[in-house]
């Protein structure tokens, strides 16, 4: 147990591979909570080589304070890529959620039933707005709006806290990547009810 009994603690793994903004996307989940009060751990892990190594991201939300900020059995996962997938969507929580990268993965996960999943084409998205490069933010805007926990808009509110001003041009279409992602996520929950 990571915060105090009877409260609210939400763990989260982001994973893909080195350029794909895996920690970046970490980062402005952690930087969202915080924003709204939340107690946040954030911890990233890059592979040895870097771009197109693996890397992933382990986010703790909690109103009480955290005790680790290591993720073995994750409430949620965000995977980029099949390699991910693999690795983590194994460890999920039962009944917690897998968003999945449909663009790069092309397979069923094998999980628990009481998973839900959701997968979304990330990089086609990304694409459509004019950067695959936002695809990480696509991904983390459904993430956001399957959880329930921040909107796509407090997400976006957080982005120049996180990113470096000499990528503050990126913001309108990072803003713009974690509006589309929560859309894509809205209409996906909407069509299965």
């Amino acid at each position: 147990m990571k915060a105090a009994q009877n409260s609210f603690c939400e763990e989260v793994i982001i994973a893909g591979f080195g350029g794909q903004g895996i920690v970046l996307a970490g980062r402005v989940l952690a930087q969202t909570a915080m924003n709204a009060g939340k107690e946040v751990t954030f911890m990233p892990s890059y592979g040895a080589e870097m771009r197109g190594g693996t890397a992933n991201s382990m986010v703790v939300i909690a109103d009480a304070p955290i005790a680790s900020p290591l993720v073995s059995r994750p409430d949620s996962v965000i995977v980029m890529n099949k390699v991910s997938l693999n690795k983590f969507a194994p460890c999920v929580k039962n009944n917690g959620l897998l968003v999945m990268n449909s663009s790069l993965i092309d397979c069923e996960p094998d999980v628990d039933e009481s998973i839900n999943i959701l997968a979304i084409p990330a990089d086609d998205i990304a694409v459509e707005l004019g950067s695959q490069k936002s695809a990480n933010m696509v991904a983390l805007g459904a993430y956001l709006q399957k959880r329930g926990l921040f909107s796509a808009d407090a997400a976006a509110k957080s982005l120049p806290d996180v990113l470096d001003k000499r990528y503050h041009e990126t913001l309108p279409l990072n803003a713009e990547a974690l509006r589309r992602g929560s859309e894509f996520a809205k209409t996906q929950s909407a069509s299965k009810t």
